[in-house]
């Protein structure tokens, strides 16, 4: 693979490639191949490494603090956004030391009431946008769609890619509407939503995830959850190589932000695990790296509590999203 030297202007050093639309497929089909079976049995071997006793509760807490408590359905009212808020500041109320989550992620037309109840806690707002969860709208609408959501007060905006486009082989399409995104967003942060289950190769993964990379994405997502497959440990280890490449050559961080079907401790240790051996422990941090699923914090308030008492709380101990 042929990239330009290590930058902190990556814009600068990538403008040949998104020169136009074959300049950018040649880039893009001259990135290393996945070797898909290769693939699956190393995320496999990662994903059953054990993590020691006494790390538990700290590979907890961060799991915790790196969850999205998100809610997405047509149903959702200010009184269950609020709900949900004072959830992600408080997780475990008879516990006062379990960490608050990362962010709430609702529509945008609900984004005034997380950020009224959130207030400057630290803990973040996140829309989503661009047409979520099919992408499929005009430009203009889309990009109405952000600012509607930046103006309101949301933090990070979860775009979601034209999927048509990009597997027409309309790179450059896909290209230039995250960076019409991006500086729509402003100092909000951009999530770039691949909706993994659609892209069929892994090849088409990696390629992706460089695309959204040079077009200025500061998070690189798997999926909407409203598709399946979505978040899969390999395909999860493939935009982590990404990003921990992207940042040899460019100098610049890039988030990972698997979503959908993560929904137990043993799995959100599984993808610890795999963050720590692929791209490194400064992945391990919820400003690098997010759990986009909201049913696993029960299940880590479950044994987040069973490691305090010995003993297990039953389900109804927490409340259902």
């Amino acid at each position: 693979m042929s990239t330009p030297t290590a930058t902190t202007d990556p814009a600068s050093a990538y403008a040949d490639v998104v020169r136009d639309n074959a300049s950018l497929r040649a880039f893009l089909y001259g990135l290393p191949g996945v070797d898909q079976v290769g693939a699956d049995a190393r995320a496999a071997a990662l994903g059953g490494r054990s993590i020691k006793t006494d790390a538990k509760k700290w590979a907890v807490d961060t799991a915790i603090s790196m969850i999205d408590l998100t809610t997405l359905e047509g149903a959702d009212t200010p009184g269950k956004v609020r709900s949900l808020c004072a959830k992600a500041l408080q997780p475990d109320p008879s516990d006062l030391t379990a960490p608050h989550t990362a962010a709430v992620c609702v529509y945008g037309d609900m984004v005034r009431y997380a950020v009224e109840a959130l207030g400057d806690s630290g803990v973040g707002v996140a829309a989503v946008a661009t047409a979520f969860p099919s992408g499929r709208a005009s430009e203009a609408v889309k990009l109405a769609d952000v600012k509607d959501a930046v103006d309101a007060g949301a933090s990070e905006i979860d775009m979601v890619i034209d999927r048509g486009a990009y597997l027409s082989g309309r790179y450059l399409d896909v290209y230039d509407s995250i960076v019409k995104v991006k500086a729509a967003c402003g100092s909000a942060h951009l999530k770039v939503i691949f909706e993994t289950g659609e892209l069929a190769t892994y090849d088409n993964v990696r390629r992706v995830s460089w695309l959204a990379m040079i077009a200025g994405a500061d998070f690189i997502k798997t999926s909407t959850g409203k598709i399946q497959p979505a978040a899969t440990p390999p395909v999860t280890m493939i935009m982590l190589e990404a990003v921990r490449d992207w940042y040899a050559a460019t100098g610049r961080h890039v988030g990972v932000k698997p979503a959908g079907g993560i929904r137990t401790t043993k799995d959100a240790m599984k993808y610890l695990v795999i963050v720590n051996e692929v791209a490194g422990e400064d992945w391990l941090d919820p400003a690098l790296f997010r759990f986009g699923a909201s049913s696993l914090l029960n299940d880590l308030l479950l044994q987040r509590q069973r490691m305090s008492t010995g003993r297990y709380s039953g389900p109804d101990y927490v409340t259902v999203d």
